[in-house]
């Protein structure tokens, strides 16, 4: 070789070889075996940190085989399940494969397996090997020292690519390998953005993604009947985009709120944990926390809950990042008891058990990592030359034996690794047999593989996986959703663990019996912004927060018409006691029983038989003396509209229809009528033959007995004709009065049955009556100085003056209840009472007496000398003048006491 300085000769460690290291020499070296300048760095780590299993074809293996390192190293401590189960799983799919006859027959399927540390930028790094093979060299113009051109080894050309674990990983390396078409198949990557088939065309996974995976934490969400929930998240596309996705669908699903939306850093700062719990606390009621975060991460959040005293008060629901895995709870139990977690359909593959604990460092040089995993796994240290042994450490002897001398537990994504392998294998086997056909290996069309042609079989195979399940692909290259529901439980078991409590396929099967909460609780918890209402209440939602509301009572006859809604009842309705819906507003009337009509119907009763009895004495002593001296045609008219007013309070009292309101309206104001008619004919009568007395001996016109039972029937008549003309306008007929008894408590509502007759109608039809009543007590004032032996002008005048009374205190009594809930009960036992009243007043002090002297002193009942209608005009007006002589005498005297004497 040539160069501009002599060369140096460098021991590389990791080769245990000279290479000359001085620029010039190493640019041709790299040229001569085979290397770009742009390959060098990259040369110097992949190598040494890659796995090379030879075979026709070669697959690319991603793996997490060492944790992401500290500052300033790529590369940290080795992660036994994530990175050697994974990475052994590979290796044992692809010695099945090759041992299998009926898959890819004479083709050996080889691998090319590199360490992305769990990171992604030093995945990309890595990456890069899987593309060299297509990167164009021009070495025209270079030449070896010899001056021949360079030998350049052609470096092994990867078809496809099986990894990566972490979706951030997955992103960064599915952006290099789009550009040169080589395929990729993910057996861990969940984040929803690796479905987007413009960007990530060459992307295909045999796990669904988290968006599926969100749709089934937002179904188990509603399944337990919680709405108000926050969210946290891992830094990074995994957690970002899985609440991404969680939260768009829950707002598409409806009845799911987010209260807060947190996200835990790369790298936390001391104390964020607890700050986070903080937060979380700041909305207490949402006590569900879904949480998409790496293991790392979940466990800081239990510390934190577990040093804040919150044990038992978060309720956690946990993506396939939690999963079954007792790593993020170990020693954390007890917070973490109750939590619901997800992890995609698996089974244990019992194949690769066999096969990964009959591993040991002697058969399993190929996999250069192991001997580091044989060292943590057995806490032993292997001896090196010229290296000590830390005397804390036991030696390694080799006789060590997994799930013999450790723990062993298969990893939950070892079928999803064996699966991916597998979908590669078919597609290659399909891709082989439609190109290929009888042909012994791989033929010239396949050589090269053509990578969107590879990506077309990848996308059509459909075959039964390691675990017996459906392995096939959507055209977004998504694995169908398949998911276990596990809670972990630690009450009433014989050991506390993950149990299975569901499954997820595109819709939900939640065993809701079989959850268990912190102390052995059967009964879910609550997370929920505000509670349900109560029935009769509506929700009052708070603005910008649909999932969270006041409660308000639907008040008066308001009942509840829907979640958020009162709606006032109709009219003849009330709301029942829950103010769910309305019933219909329970019709009453005045019952018989009531108080109300017992005290007016007794009296009606006394005044009847009382009547009665008048009446009767009146006809078995028509022709005696005192009946013909009472006028016995208008005393018979009188008593009997004295029986009508009596008869009404029955009328009044009776169930309303239209019958009985037509004799209300009829005999209500007709038997006063009669009566007052009555009355007012009879002081008319005697008013006129004395006035007519002191003009002239003649008497007056119409003072006989039938002029007065006309001018009574007259004066009867007007109020007849206009009941007539009512029952004309409006027939009579029944209404039912919601309004009259609806007081602001619904529970005493009443609808009144009553007949049609207003307050105002009422009155109409008794005025009539009341003009005849003041018109009568008139003449009975101007009659009062009439002599009471002659007539009986001093009785009525006396009637009517209580009548008056009567009347006057009915009215305030009957307005002043209109606004009362019991208007009607007191408005009629009112208006009937007064009524007998005013007709007992009547047949009191103008007919017992006369019946007390008919029955108790008939000595008196006997006929008086009789006197021309002169003589008593004269008697009258002789009584008259003595009276204003008596008078004026008494007058006289009174002054004379007042006067001085003035002889003195």
């Amino acid at each position: 070789m040539t160069s501009e300085s002599p060369p140096s000769l460098h021991y590389h460690h990791q080769y245990g070889m000279v290479w000359p290291f001085g620029w010039g020499g190493r640019l041709l070296w790299m040229l001569c075996v085979g290397m770009s300048p742009g390959s060098w760095a990259s040369h110097q780590h992949f190598h040494p940190h890659s796995i090379k299993i030879p075979g026709d074809i070669t697959l690319g293996g991603l793996f997490p085989v060492h944790a992401r390192g500290p500052h300033g190293l790529p590369c940290g401590e080795i992660k036994k399940e994530k990175g050697i189960h994974r990475m052994e799983a590979m290796l044992y799919a692809l010695d099945q494969i090759n041992s299998d006859p009926e898959l890819l027959p004479n083709i050996t399927l080889g691998a090319r397996i590199l360490d992305t540390c769990s990171r992604d930028t030093y995945a990309l790094e890595q990456s890069l090997t899987f593309v060299q093979a297509l990167i164009q060299k021009d070495t025209s113009d270079i030449r070896c020292s010899n001056g021949e051109p360079p030998i350049i080894r052609k470096p092994e050309r990867v078809i496809g690519v099986i990894g990566a674990s972490a979706s951030s990983v997955s992103i960064m390396v599915a952006n290099v390998l789009r550009l040169f078409e080589i395929p990729q198949i993910s057996y861990a990557s969940t984040a929803p953005e690796l479905s987007d088939n413009n960007r990530y065309d060459f992307f295909s996974r045999v796990v669904p993604p988290d968006s599926y995976q969100a749709q089934a934490m937002v179904d188990i969400v509603k399944a337990m009947g919680w709405n108000y929930v926050s969210t946290l998240a891992s830094e990074g596309s995994y957690g970002e985009s899985g609440v991404d996705s969680f939260q768009q669908i829950s707002r598409e699903a409806g009845g799911l709120c987010i209260a807060q939306s947190l996200k835990i850093p790369r790298e936390p700062k001391p104390g964020e944990f607890d700050k986070i719990i903080k937060r979380l606390m700041e909305t207490s009621n949402a006590r569900g926390v879904i949480i998409f975060a790496n293991e790392d991460d979940i466990k800081r959040v239990l510390e934190a809950a577990k040093r804040a005293n919150l044990t038992g008060h978060f309720l956690f629901v946990g993506s396939d990042s939690w999963g079954a895995k007792s790593s993020p709870i170990l020693d954390q139990e007890d917070v973490a008891e109750g939590a619901v977690t997800i992890l995609p359909k698996r089974a244990s593959i019992e194949g690769f058990d066999q096969y990964f604990t009959s591993r040991s460092l002697e058969n399993n040089r190929r996999n250069i990592w192991f001997a580091e995993f044989w060292e943590d796994d057995f806490r032993c240290k292997l001896t090196r030359p010229g290296i000590k042994i830390d005397s804390e450490k036991k030696k390694c002897t080799g006789e060590e034996r997994i799930s013999r001398d450790t723990p062993y537990e298969q990893e939950g994504k070892v079928q999803f690794v064996i699966d991916a392998v597998y979908a590669m294998a078919h597609a290659l086997h399909s891709m082989h047999l439609d190109l290929c056909p009888g042909a012994m290996g791989v033929c010239d069309k396949m050589d090269p593989v053509e990578g969107r042609m590879l990506l077309n079989y990848i996308r059509s195979v459909n075959f039964n996986g390691s675990a017996g399940t459906g392995v096939l692909f959507n055209e977004n290259g998504d694995a169908p959703g398949r998911y276990d529901i596990f809670q972990y439980q630690m009450s009433n078991t014989t050991i506390p663990g993950y149990r299975v409590i569901g499954q997820w396929t595109n819709n939900l099967r939640l065993n809701v019996e079989e959850m268990q909460w912190s102390g052995g609780d059967r009964e879910i918890p609550d997370s929920v912004c505000s509670f349900p209402c109560n029935p009769g209440e509506r929700k009052k939602m708070v603005k910008g927060v649909p999932c969270c509301w006041h409660c308000e009572l639907c008040d008066g006859y308001q009942y509840q018409l829907d979640e958020i809604n009162c709606e006032t009842c109709p009219f003849d309705m009330r709301p029942t006691p829950n103010r769910t819906s309305c019933w219909s507003t329970p019709i009453i009337k005045l019952e018989w029983h009531s108080p109300w009509a017992i005290i007016p119907v007794f009296l009606a009763i006394l005044g009847i038989l009382a009547t009665s009895f008048v009446v009767i004495t009146f006809i078995r002593f028509n022709d005696t003396p005192i009946v013909r001296a009472s006028g016995r045609e208008l005393s018979y008219v009188l008593l009997t509209g004295i029986f009508l007013i009596y008869l009404i309070t029955f009328l009044m009292i009776a169930e309303p229809g239209a019958v009985v309101c037509a004799f209300r309206r009829l005999l209500l104001g007709l038997g006063m009528a009669i009566t007052y008619s009555a009355m007012l004919t009879k002081t008319n009568r005697i008013y006129r033959i004395f006035e007519q007395g002191k003009k002239s001996v003649s008497p007056p016109k119409f003072i006989s007995p039938t002029s007065q039972l006309a001018i009574t029937f007259i004066l009867m008549s007007v109020q007849l004709l206009g009941v007539f003309v009512w029952f004309a306008v409006v027939p009579p007929h029944t209404i039912i009065d919601y309004e009259e008894q609806r007081p602001p408590n619904p529970e005493m509502a009443r609808g009144v049955l009553k007949c049609d007759m207003s307050d105002l109608s009422l009155i109409c039809c008794l005025s009539y009556s009341i003009v005849l009543m003041v018109t009568c007590t008139v003449y009975a004032v101007k009659s009062r100085g009439v002599p009471e032996t002659f007539n009986e002008a001093k009785p009525i005048g006396f009637t009517m003056y209580t009548t008056c009374i009567v009347w006057l205190a009915f009215v305030p009594i009957f307005f002043g209840t209109a606004q009362s809930t019991e208007k009607m009960f007191i408005q009629t036992t009112t208006l009937t009472v007064s009524m007998s009243l005013s007709a007992s007043v009547s047949l009191g002090m103008l007919y017992i007496p006369k019946v007390y002297v008919i029955i108790f002193h008939p000595e008196q009942n006997v006929q008086k000398r009789k006197r021309s209608f002169k003589a008593v005009v004269q008697a009258a007006t002789m009584s008259t003048r003595l009276s204003q002589k008596s008078n004026d005498k008494q007058n006289g005297e009174t002054q004379n006491k007042i006067e001085p004497d003035r002889t003195q």
